[in-house]
């Protein structure tokens, strides 16, 4: 006894086919936003790990009396666990990992760098500009620029922040980012040495 054997019919095999392209014009956008939803996680995350250590930094030195270093507050050294870090003597947040020179004004862009290696334990990998090396090799690229909150006609004087970018949501873009073009640019997050503050931006949408 022979049986037939049947298979799918070419109108079956199409309509399967037209459900798969539905299924997966449907489920691509949602794969894309959990791309774009990670980044913004990692740099809230790292910001806000960033903050609390500026944060513990800060009560360290009003716990040694607050030290302030020599003129105009260069040189405010602690020690975080063995770890040297400098702050500015004028108002206790850290400046610098290695530069007993440094000051909210003075910041460089290796300061910025030596901050978060500084302060962070088990700190991402992080390169300063004008750091030899492609931009794409680092997970956190840093600068330092005039705060663009404050201006001498405020009585405040202009002081240096730390611009921090996750590198893989400024991937391509040429000119790299410089001056205050953090706020339109890739996901980053701002520190300002003269007030401990620390603002993420995420534009990578």
């Amino acid at each position: 006894m022979n049986k037939r054997q049947q298979g799918f019919t070419i109108i079956e095999l199409i309509i399967v086919v037209v459900i798969l392209g539905l299924l997966a014009a449907s489920a691509l956008p949602r794969f894309t936003d959990v791309t774009a939803d990670a980044e913004d996680s990692a740099i809230e995350g790292v910001a806000g790990g960033f903050a609390s250590a500026v944060g513990i930094v800060r009560g360290e030195w009003e716990l040694r009396g607050r030290p302030k270093g020599g003129t105009d507050g260069a040189g405010a050294e602690l020690q975080m666990d063995g770890v040297p870090v400098f702050v500015d003597g004028d108002t206790g947040y850290p400046v610098s990992g290695d530069d007993d020179t440094a000051t909210d004004v003075t910041l460089s862009n290796q300061d910025c760098r030596t901050v978060m290696t500084a302060i962070l334990q088990g700190s991402p990998t992080v390169m300063a500009e004008g750091d030899n090396g492609a931009i794409d090799e680092y997970r956190y690229y840093t600068y330092a620029t005039d705060d663009p909150s404050t201006t001498p006609a405020q009585g405040q004087g202009t002081n240096q922040v730390c611009v921090y970018y996750l590198v893989n949501t400024i991937k391509g873009i040429s000119p790299l980012p410089s001056g205050n073009d953090f706020q339109t640019v890739g996901n980053s997050f701002v520190y300002n040495p003269r007030n401990g503050g620390v603002n993420v931006f995420s534009n990578n949408n």
